[in-house]
């Protein structure tokens, strides 16, 4: 056959290059949250997950979703979920980059700032595959919780901190390294937890403390084949929290059947399922009807990661579309030289940029406990930063996908990676907590201790960069002692968030940067879609700095 035409203009696709090496805005941040922090192991990191070979995995990941067997071939009941080995890999090269366990192994005291090491990771692994991370992020919020169980927590605690990745159901006896789930949401109660409706009975006492028989459900119960789960259930006194084991210690199943994997919009390397419970052994952790304070402690912990995996998708996102517009032509020059073209990806450039200054700054607040700012801002930013962050992200995600054209809205070649990024981006805004349980909990934390003080200190060494900056920051202390109402809770998460990425943004980026995102979101001299800085903005200097290349 006479060939038809040759195929050019068509970008190559973003492989071969390094994640950490390349992302400038990173970088920065770290030097400035924790300048004595060690970067080595993040730069082998970001070599690793910036390889083609890695991409590959993390395609085949998500083509091959998990397959649920219930039973096994002779009609036993197994419940287990297979995976396909490209997943495995890629939980093996999570776990041993520690972002599982990474600062709970850390020594007590220590200078290395391990969540924010931890927190960069996450990011950069985010940009290659975000779905398998789910278990990785659940181990991470719920090993702390162990501790008020200090029996289960001396058998358990070494072993979720592992660098090994064991996904043999086996006891715990017989692992070298082990993940934990959480199940707290009912088909009746979603974000509600106190309408759930799981029981618990005590059935005595052991090793691991007071154990209960646990009988009901779970409508979201992530990553099911993990060692161990934090469950919430009712027992005599109130809602409690249980640590229940997948295989106990006589090494029998535990009695949790898998009813079916959710179908989900995106996310598809994570088995996420729905269970019930037949009397399964569990054990207290803490006190019983103390379930709530501890859910939500192990809460803030995932929602750092919303705010992390977000800003890693979003970088993912606008590294492809300068990748792509970088190397394809119309009109005459690159995408990447058309005015209207830059416009759009320096405005990208500074969300993704402001987005990972906001949740590295949070992380830092998990290093610093002892810290009474570094608390309060803890309790302020962690709603924050999850709120905006992932509603920026989904809105983001289409403006990059709209960079590629067509060949962003295909599944399949390097450029299917995008479809990707964008079917995950609104799950983080979902996944623990939607955007108004967000504002709310933002409002609770504004009546722990002085939210005003802690604010306006974590404002002032920005004060005289930009008038529209210092114009919001002072407007916020009169705002945030008259929230009496709901009504407006979201708008006040919102401006907080933009005052300390502005903030963040002046005592770390350039004045380009700088400039332009307190013009845009700050000064009112902006649209109300991607692409709309202002004349004066300096787009060059801008989209240069955001380059993965």
């Amino acid at each position: 056959m006479d060939a038809t035409h040759e195929v050019f203009n068509q970008p190559a696709p973003l492989a071969g290059y390094n994640l950490f090496d390349t992302h400038r805005p990173l970088r920065d941040a770290l030097n400035f949250n924790a300048p004595q922090l060690p970067t080595e192991s993040l730069r082998q990191l970001g070599e690793t997950l910036g390889s083609a070979e890695m991409q590959t995995h993390a395609r085949l990941a998500n083509v091959h979703t998990p397959e649920l067997h219930t039973h096994d071939r002779f009609g036993r009941r197994i419940d287990e979920v297979e995976f396909h080995p490209s997943y495995h890999l890629l939980m093996t090269a999570a776990v041993g980059a520690g972002l599982h366990g990474t600062p709970w192994r850390a020594e007590p005291g220590a200078a290395a700032s391990p969540h924010v090491l931890r927190a960069a990771g996450f990011m950069l692994f985010t940009e290659l595959e975000p779905s398998m991370l789910c278990p990785i992020s659940m181990t991470y919020a719920a090993t702390p919780a162990l501790r008020d169980n200090a029996a289960v927590h001396a058998d358990w605690g070494a072993k979720l901190g592992s660098l090994v990745y064991d996904p043999a159901l086996k006891p715990v006896a017989d692992k070298a390294g082990v993940t934990m789930g959480m199940g707290m949401t009912e088909k009746q109660g979603g974000s509600d937890v106190r309408a759930n409706t799981t029981k618990a009975v005590r059935a005595g006492s052991d090793g691991w403390g007071e154990r209960y028989e646990i009988t009901g459900h779970k409508w979201f119960f992530s990553a099911p084949m993990c060692d161990a789960f934090l469950v919430l259930a009712q027992a005599p006194t109130g809602l409690s929290c249980f640590f229940l084991p997948r295989v106990l210690p006589d090494g029998t199943r535990n009695a949790i059947r898998i009813q079916r994997l959710k179908d989900k919009l995106g996310n598809k390397a994570n088995a996420s399922s729905e269970v019930e419970f037949h009397g399964a052994s569990a054990w207290l952790v803490g006190e019983e009807g103390r379930g709530i304070p501890q859910i939500l402690e192990m809460g803030t912990m995932t929602r750092l990661d919303c705010a992390l995996g977000t800003s890693g998708l979003m970088r993912q996102a606008l590294a492809l579309a300068l990748n792509h517009t970088a190397q394809r032509s119309a009109f005459g020059k690159p995408l990447i030289a058309q005015p209207l073209m830059q416009n759009v990806l320096a405005d990208m450039a500074l969300e993704s940029e402001a987005a990972t200054a906001l949740a590295i700054r949070l992380a830092r607040a998990f290093d610093r406990p002892a810290d009474e700012h570094e608390r309060l801002m803890a309790r302020l930013l962690t709603p924050v930063a999850k709120f905006w962050i992932c509603k920026r992200g989904s809105l983001l995600g289409q403006e990059a996908m709209e960079c590629l054209g067509g060949n962003g809205y295909v599944e399949e070649g390097g450029e299917g990676v995008m479809a990707r990024v964008y079917r995950e981006m609104p799950l983080n805004s979902i996944w623990e907590g939607a955007g108004n349980i967000m504002a709310l909990d933002l409002l609770r934390g504004l009546r722990k201790g002085d939210a005003v003080a802690a604010l306006a200190h974590e404002l002032a060494p920005a004060r005289g960069q930009h008038a529209a900056l210092d114009r919001l920051a002072d407007a916020l202390p009169a705002r945030i002692e008259a929230m009496a109402s709901e009504v407006e809770a979201r708008r006040l998460a919102q401006d907080v968030a933009l005052a300390v990425q502005a903030s963040l943004l002046a005592q770390t980026a350039p004045s380009a940067v700088v400039g332009a995102f307190c013009a845009s979101r700050l000064g009112g001299d902006w649209g109300h879609a991607f692409g709309t800085l202002g004349a004066g903005t300096d787009f060059d200097a801008i989209v240069r700095r955001a380059q993965p290349v």
